[in-house]
């Protein structure tokens, strides 16, 4: 199908994207990389008088690395975080998520800011993205706010991004040690996951000091599974040491049921897939 049309601006700076939200309100929809959003006009399931393109905006596509830190622009497409050395060693967890995202085509348009901000509970993004404690800037017309990866995503398809603001970056800690793995599940390939576990470890002699786990389509958002990373310390990292703490998992959450498999079904992959990523990440 064709669009509805719609008048198109493409703002140079975040203070002119922005001044042209406040202008157009609820008749405006902001265009990142396209991957979400260009399907849904297509569809006619929305119908915006106005798209504010960012793809003009070049401080949104930097990826800096800051020392402890590495700051990654809410335009930064899939491909380029990809191919960022920093990325590839601090922030392996991301770098393996993004690596499984769709085809090499829509990494090359979709940017990691638009899928968190689209923030579909299926998406390759948001777990890691809270398992490594990610923060995220989001500007508005009173200024720069910083909001934790946790408290960032509220509801199905709702972040803390308000109507008239926009984010801008993602701050994300640097990981160096730790061990990483993303497990992901699907039926047939460049699938949206049936589940997903995003892991992050850190041992010392064989035993586990420290361990994050974000969860993908497990709820109404990105999840992490709180429970069984407290229970994982101090476990040694065999398959028996983590058994019981991976069983935790799904406590707290509600995940889907549909034609892939119904809610039980979930729960227990996540048990399964949650063990796998924890041993293969314990591994380096």
């Amino acid at each position: 199908m064709i669009p509805a049309q719609f008048d198109y601006l493409a703002p140079t700076s975040v203070e002119e994207a922005l001044a042209a939200l406040t202008q157009h309100g609820d008749d405006a929809k902001i265009l990142a990389g396209g991957q979400s959003l260009l399907p849904v006009l297509r569809m006619r399931l929305n119908a915006p008088e106005v798209i504010i393109d960012l793809g003009k905006i070049d401080r949104l596509r930097e990826i800096r690395d800051e020392g402890d830190t590495i700051v990654i622009g809410a335009m930064a497409p899939y491909y380029e975080i990809l191919g960022n050395a920093s990325v590839k060693q601090s922030l392996t967890l991301l770098h393996q998520a993004i690596t499984e995202v769709a085809d090499a085509q829509i990494r090359h348009r979709g940017t990691l800011g638009g899928a968190l901000v689209h923030a579909d509970p299926a998406g390759d993004c948001g777990a890691p993205t809270i398992a490594l404690e990610a923060d995220l800037v989001i500007a508005g017309p009173g200024g720069e706010r910083t909001v934790r990866a946790t408290e960032f995503f509220e509801d199905l398809f709702t972040t803390a991004v308000g109507e008239d603001e926009l984010l801008t970056e993602i701050r994300f800690a640097k990981h160096d040690g730790w061990g990483t793995h993303y497990e992901k599940f699907v039926r047939v390939a460049h699938q949206w996951p049936i589940v997903s576990i995003a892991a992050a470890v850190r041992t010392d002699g064989g035993t586990i000091s420290e361990a994050r786990i974000g969860l993908v389509n497990m709820g109404n958002t990105p999840l992490r599974a709180t429970a069984a990373e407290q229970a994982l310390v101090g476990q040694p990292a065999t398959e028996e040491g983590v058994r019981a703490a991976c069983d935790l998992v799904a406590e707290g959450t509600n995940p889907p049921s549909d034609l892939n498999g119904d809610s039980a079904y979930r729960k227990h992959l996540a048990t399964v897939l949650t063990r796998r990523a924890v041993l293969k990440a314990a591994a380096g």
